[in-house]
């Protein structure tokens, strides 16, 4: 798979002052505190044993060249309002993106302080509506340029980031865990390993989250039976095991004609269904239970059967868990696959996306 263009990388337009961004996010955190955000009761959102379904949160995973970068002007972190608009139209899961360097400047050093307390906001507005939100570790399986399971940057120093979150992020009630995005800077038997022992760490450490593990390379569905180097996602994954049996694979999928999601055009719904039929007869026959992660078109006539394609696909709810579309903020300006609300009202993605929930 193409590596998909980063947003990251695009002039975002920042709508908002970092002043007034800071003062709202503080007035809104006073107010999740005393509990008037929301009517909803904070309830089990990622261990109630529904179907998680939603959208990332993009912002913290902004301008990867700039690190550690400016808040609020380099990359940002989601409005409240967003969140509750999602979960008001039925979703109730989030996936937050973040990169490694920010939240760990460091290897095997703290955890930035301010990072974690921004990433707790989000959090606690999560809970509040009684959603799942999803800390991902946006990072393609590289620290600094430099890959995972490396000499520079060896497996124990991800063992490392990710028993230093486990001791902020405490409760599974509305947090779970995706180990690493799209992994593809090491080799997919490789990231099996590492994900497996850090699942296996984690557990050991009292962990009881549910736990997002990603196929490796671009993690894409349509290449799952591709060998890298003689071994496929299929094969690296068909044994992948939990003794808390609290887990999902994650995948993810998109439409355009090389797979990247770096184009408005999309190709014909049929090869999407064969698609998305093959990866779920993989996941029943090796008792894996799947996620797609990302997936995500632009508002065209085509492009949007593909979607019902890809959201028909999810259908058998015994090999899928859930699903969380890409992407929304309100700093991606034309973003075509952007899913916030705009002067039109919902996006038309979003009439497809209601039937999958």
């Amino acid at each position: 798979m193409i590596k998909r263009l980063s947003i990251t990388a695009r002039k975002c337009p920042w709508q908002w002052s970092a002043l007034a961004s800071h003062v709202r996010r503080m007035l809104g955190l006073a107010l999740l505190a005393a509990g008037f955000l929301s009517g909803h009761a904070a309830v089990a959102g990622c261990l109630d044993g529904k179907r998680l379904a939603g959208v990332n949160l993009s912002g913290p995973e902004f301008a990867a060249e700039k690190l550690p970068g400016t808040v609020f002007k380099d990359y940002g972190y989601p409005d409240p309002d967003d969140m509750r608009y999602f979960q008001s139209a039925g979703m109730n899961t989030f996936r937050l993106p973040f990169l490694w360097e920010r939240i760990q400047p460091q290897l095997f050093g703290p955890l930035d302080e301010a990072e974690v307390q921004r990433i707790e906001q989000t959090v606690a507005t999560a809970r509040s509506l009684g959603a799942c939100i999803i800390l991902d570790v946006h990072n393609f399986g590289e620290y600094r340029g430099k890959p995972l399971d490396s000499p520079a940057v060896p497996r124990k120093a991800f063992f490392d980031l990710w028993s230093r979150l486990l001791a902020r992020f405490k409760a599974p009630e509305n947090t779970a865990f995706g180990l690493m995005n799209e992994p593809s800077k090491l080799p997919i038997a490789a990231w099996a390993g590492v994900a497996q022992e850090t699942l296996d760490i984690l557990r050991k450490n009292g962990s009881r989250h549910l736990i997002l593990v990603a196929g490796g390379s671009w993690s894409g569905a349509h290449a799952w039976f591709a060998k890298e180097q003689g071994v496929s996602n299929a094969d690296a994954f068909s044994q992948f095991h939990d003794p808390a049996n609290n887990y999902l694979i994650e995948v993810h999928q998109y439409a355009d004609a090389d797979f990247s999601g770096t184009q408005k055009s999309c190709i014909d719904p049929g090869r999407l269904n064969a698609v998305m039929n093959a990866i779920t007869t993989w996941a029943k026959a090796t008792k894996q239970r799947l996620f797609l992660g990302e997936f995500g078109v632009a508002p065209t006539p085509p492009c949007l059967q593909a979607l019902s394609a890809i959201v028909g696909g999810m259908q058998d709810r015994a090999a899928w868990g859930g699903w969380t579309y890409w992407t929304s903020s309100k700093w991606l300006g034309d973003y075509p696959f952007n899913l916030g609300p705009d002067s039109n009202g919902d996006k038309p993605q979003m009439a497809i996306l209601k039937t999958g929930l």
